[in-house]
């Protein structure tokens, strides 16, 4: 049975939010350099606004709803896309939140249909788009053995703890399309990315903090809990027997590189784990060069491992 996602996926509306366009650079540039060399091709979303975060949220969740719902139109009714790709947790998990309350909620209905009106564009509604992870374009647009057959430089030596976060998998309700069995995602124990690093050649070890949180939604105001969060993953990836993190969020990865250094700075507590995106090892897996895909960005400094390992 052919998977129709294929060709779906091939073009896509792109939203990097804001997240990628700031700490989360490489992210964002390794992710179009893998798309380019993959052969799927990403629009930007033209226009695009904030999904709503955590900070419009805790002040009026409908108008984050509303936030998210104009990204979703601008991708459907702008430009006639029918899937947007957000490789960002939060907003990947924001605007699969509003498309759960635009189906179920009528107050939200209700409230994104004035600010739409009033913005002057068209309303969004349930059902127009089809929103994905950055995981899922890859793991459907190309699949494992796609990926196989693309690879240049192996991961082979490569011991890699896959860390989720959160906002992947939580809550289950806003997921529908997880936990339907084979070929879906799990949101007890995801497995996309592990899939498709196996697929370049990694050896991905039994990591039990797969979902556990970063602590990124509270790092301003308690920085020591985030910290003690962050080192619980750091060491459980250690105790794995991974030598790198693989991270598909831009705040969890910014979360558990600057936490990394204050844990050592202010519990004493020095972690080696080194942390890159899972699209930066692709990338390297497909060839690209590290700086390529922004190895250079990021604040672990993983450049001996990768020499170690043939990619740089």
């Amino acid at each position: 049975m052919t998977d129709n996602r294929t060709d779906k996926y091939k073009k896509v509306a792109y939203y990097p939010g804001c997240a990628l366009e700031g700490t989360g650079h490489a992210y964002n540039r390794s992710t179009k350099e893998v798309g380019k060399a993959l052969g799927l091709e990403l629009e930007d979303v033209k226009n695009w606004n904030c999904c709503g975060a955590m900070e419009v949220k805790n002040i009026d969740p409908k108008v984050q709803t509303y936030l998210s719902s104009r990204v979703m139109s601008q991708a459907v009714n702008e430009m006639g896309h029918s899937v947007v790709m957000a490789p960002c947790n939060g907003c990947y998990h924001n605007l699969k939140k509003a498309e759960y309350d635009l189906k179920n909620d009528e107050t939200s209905r209700q409230v994104v249909d004035r600010i739409s009106a009033k913005a002057g564009h068209k309303t969004y509604k349930a059902g127009e788009i089809e929103t994905i992870h950055a995981l899922d374009w890859i793991k459907h647009g190309i699949g494992e053995e796609g990926l196989k057959s693309r690879v240049k430089k192996s991961l082979k030596g490569m011991k890699v703890a896959n860390y989720y976060g959160c906002m992947y998998t939580r809550p289950r309700h806003i997921f529908p399309e997880k936990d339907k069995g084979a070929g879906s995602e799990s949101t007890s124990k995801p497995h996309f990315m592990d899939d498709l690093l196996a697929a370049a050649g990694a050896a991905n070890v039994d990591f039990p903090l797969k979902t556990a949180c970063c602590g990124g939604a509270h790092t301003l105001s308690d920085s020591d809990m985030s910290t003690k969060l962050v080192l619980n993953i750091l060491k459980a990836a250690e105790a794995s027997g991974a030598n790198v993190i693989a991270t598909e969020c831009p705040t969890c990865h910014s979360g558990l590189e600057m936490h990394q250094i204050r844990a050592e700075k202010k519990f004493g507590v020095k972690t080696n784990v080194k942390i890159l995106y899972f699209t930066q090892l692709l990338g390297m897996a497909l060839g690209l060069s590290p700086k390529k895909v922004g190895v250079h960005e990021n604040m672990s400094d993983s450049f001996d491992l990768l020499q170690q390992q043939g990619l740089a």
